[in-house]
């Protein structure tokens, strides 16, 4: 009988959060681990033009799951920083409305690992991971509507910022979040940065059923 995977969700309130940055925090500190990448694609029915959507092009009948080196492996990209951390395998899943649950679905069923961390919102609909991870920039921003649907289904937040330190960081969300209009449940959720990498590594192995041997490899990469 397969034993299920620790599931790691990075969910983020929209584009360019570091969403996938964290995830390459992590995997170079979770030896073994594979990842997932979501991607929902349009097709005419958005209304957009469908040359200008950069996976109309693959989109299927089916969901379409890339997995391995040789067929998702590209620089630059997305899949490419995973493999580049470290994943020992990547999985690509591109979908339409509609299809995000089977093909997450089948996407975890690949994963032979320990643990998979996966990037993404509207799956959350269909999973219910160990550890689900909001990611926001400091001076929050915009806030898709999945990433609201998500943060309801998120045990912490995850502040990113391109030059702020900590203590800053956080003081900034506290502003953001008394400036709005519309409010946004964060309830008491934990908020955390960077500096507290090694903490949620500690969480992640309390929650999830890690194998002896990969705790010790965790500890082991951690004294590095």
């Amino acid at each position: 009988m397969k034993v299920q995977p620790t599931i790691v969700a990075i969910s983020g309130f929209s584009s360019n959060v570091g969403k996938t940055t964290l995830v390459c925090e992590l995997l170079r500190r979770l030896p073994g681990w594979e990842a997932i990448k979501l991607t929902r694609g349009h097709y005419r029915s958005c209304g957009r033009d469908p040359a200008g959507c950069c996976v109309s092009d693959l989109l299927r009948d089916e969901p379409v799951i890339r997995s391995g080196r040789e067929a998702n492996y590209q620089i630059e990209k997305d899949t490419g920083h995973f493999w580049d951390a470290g994943a020992s395998n990547v999985h690509w899943v591109i979908v339409k409305d509609g299809q995000v649950e089977t093909g997450i679905s089948e996407a975890l069923a690949r994963v032979k690992s320990a643990g998979v961390l996966i990037e993404g919102n509207s799956f959350l609909d269909y999973v219910k991971p160990d550890l689900a991870v909001m990611c926001a920039r400091s001076e929050g921003g915009k806030v898709k509507p999945s990433a609201r649907r998500a943060l309801m289904k998120s045990d912490l937040v995850y502040l990113s910022s391109l030059h702020a330190d900590a203590a800053l960081a956080r003081k900034q969300f506290d502003e953001w979040r008394t400036s709005l209009t519309i409010g946004l449940d964060f309830g008491n959720l934990p908020i955390f940065t960077r500096e507290d990498l090694q903490w949620f590594i500690s969480l992640v192995c309390q929650r999830g059923a890690l194998s002896t041997s990969l705790h010790t490899a965790v500890a082991f990469q951690a004294n590095q």
